[in-house]
């Protein structure tokens, strides 16, 4: 009986201890909770807004029933601010586990709008990513480099032979600082709007940060 209660003691004690890991990584890769997700815009997603479904808790991450898959090719582009300035630290990106996963992913920080064309100069950072189902592979990122982040472009533009890629997870991993208030607004009244001044039909990706 002593061997009896010692083990399920030790079992226990071993669930009770990965619960407590899996909270405080959920916690670890919560900035998604951060993105301003009225700006956020996946560019080459066959589905118009699946883009947003990757970003998602933690707990959820194995959820494959919600994905993002690109159209035309392999290719997917993603762009997005934050509510405030972040200090990213990692990513995880978990595919289907199959050729559609993502190979290769090339970070560029405060860039947005970016287009395919753009995504073609040097990323401040890039990583050759493997298969991952379970988000047990962490790509740290050059944190003094992604410090003060307002806004992400995340440009994945290979997998591992498929025709389109598939991303079900991405993870961000870092510390959020809230947006300063301005102690001054200025407005301007116009008594004739001129057409020229205001923007139409296109997407808002100004930092809401001050630096």
């Amino acid at each position: 009986h002593y061997f009896i209660q010692s083990n399920l003691s030790m079992s226990c004690c071993s669930h009770e201890a990965h619960q407590h890991e899996e909270a405080e990584r959920g916690q670890e890769f919560s900035l998604y909770t951060k993105i301003d997700f009225q700006t956020l815009d996946c560019l080459n997603e066959v589905t118009e807004g699946s883009g947003a479904l990757v970003f998602k808790p933690w707990d959820q991450r194995q959820d494959i029933t919600k994905f993002v898959e690109s159209d035309a090719d392999e290719e997917l582009l993603f762009n997005f601010s934050f509510n405030g300035s972040v200090k990213l630290k990692g990513i995880v990106v978990i595919g289907l586990g199959d050729e559609s996963d993502p190979a290769h992913l090339k970070v560029f920080k405060n860039a947005v709008p970016m287009t395919f064309d753009d995504a073609s100069k040097a990323p401040d950072q890039e990583f050759d990513l493997q298969h991952d189902r379970d988000g047990s592979l962490e790509y740290q990122t050059k944190v003094a480099r992604f410090n003060n982040c307002e806004s992400l472009s995340l440009y994945f533009d290979r997998n591992f032979g498929d025709d389109v890629t598939k991303i079900s997870y991405i993870g961000l991993k870092g510390d959020f600082s809230q947006a300063e208030k301005r102690g001054v607004v200025i407005c301007n009244y116009e008594s004739a709007p001129q057409l020229k001044d205001h923007k139409t039909g296109t997407k808002d990706y100004s930092a809401h940060g001050v630096s």
